[in-house]
């Protein structure tokens, strides 16, 4: 009788479930849970399908072109740029290309290839495509050769309105003076700077010279990109003597004569 007791306790004490490997497991879920609570949709980053990390609102987790994410973008070629092509191992494909207003290329052999809106590096890759078909594993380099130089504009109350050329690192203050200075006209405090931030979208910022200049605090002094349109509109004073009429412009000149 004694032995079958202890037969049974024994056989209780195996059936009976482990209590540190239920708490090892729920420790286990926990964690598991709290992991997959953090990982996704942290702010400002999301998973692409590969799994790998990328920020929204920006392309290819470089920047979106468009609103100015990408810090340090590389030249795209446009209309009108001219790039120099040589070939390593076979000079005698050495050719100069342009840019068609239609944005293709002439490959010399080759056929048109479309070059508008691509890097140096893209195109250099597409040209080595390009001539695989008969050429033993060409290298390739392209260099820029012609293109259309950084610029910006001036318009409105400005003393020489016109397009100039963006050399070096400009502010808007700068970019007056190259332009030649306000005139009396000019409305110092609503000066207003357009920059393109797409082909369709531009941005505007309304920039206080006046009082930049009267705190002498250039720290709010815009740097200009490639394209920026700075316009000086006239003031309301200027506007209201434009309309003053003739036969008061005795007494408005010299009121002392009454």
């Amino acid at each position: 009788m004694l032995i079958l007791q202890l037969a049974v306790v024994a056989f209780a004490q195996e059936t009976a479930p482990l209590p540190a490997s239920g708490s090892s497991a729920s420790s286990t879920g926990k964690m598991a849970a709290a992991e997959s609570s953090q990982s996704p949709d942290r702010p400002g980053t999301a998973r692409s399908m590969g799994g790998a990390i990328t920020q929204p609102g920006k392309a290819d987790g470089m920047g979106d072109p468009a609103f100015g994410g990408e810090r340090h973008p590389l030249y795209r070629l446009s209309k009108s740029d001219t790039v120099d092509v040589n070939f390593t191992f076979s000079p005698d494909f050495n050719q100069t290309l342009t840019v068609q207003p239609d944005g293709f290329v002439a490959l010399k052999g080759a056929g048109p290839l479309f070059a508008e809106g691509i890097t140096i590096s893209q195109m250099q890759q597409a040209i080595v495509n390009a001539y695989r078909g008969f050429l033993h594993q060409p290298e390739v380099t392209v260099t820029l050769k012609d293109f259309d130089k950084p610029y910006f504009l001036a318009s409105g109350e400005v003393a020489r309105p016109g397009k100039y050329e963006l050399r070096g690192d400009l502010t808007v203050n700068e970019a007056v003076a190259i332009a030649g200075g306000f005139t009396q006209q000019a409305r110092h405090s609503q000066v207003v700077l357009f920059r393109r931030i797409s082909a369709y979208v531009a941005e505007s910022h309304v920039i206080d010279v006046k009082k930049m200049l009267d705190s002498r605090d250039l720290g709010e002094d815009l740097h200009l990109q490639p394209g920026d349109f700075i316009f000086v509109p006239q003031s309301r004073i200027s506007k209201i003597r434009r309309y003053v009429p003739t036969n008061a412009m005795s007494w408005y000149m010299n009121p002392m004569q009454f």
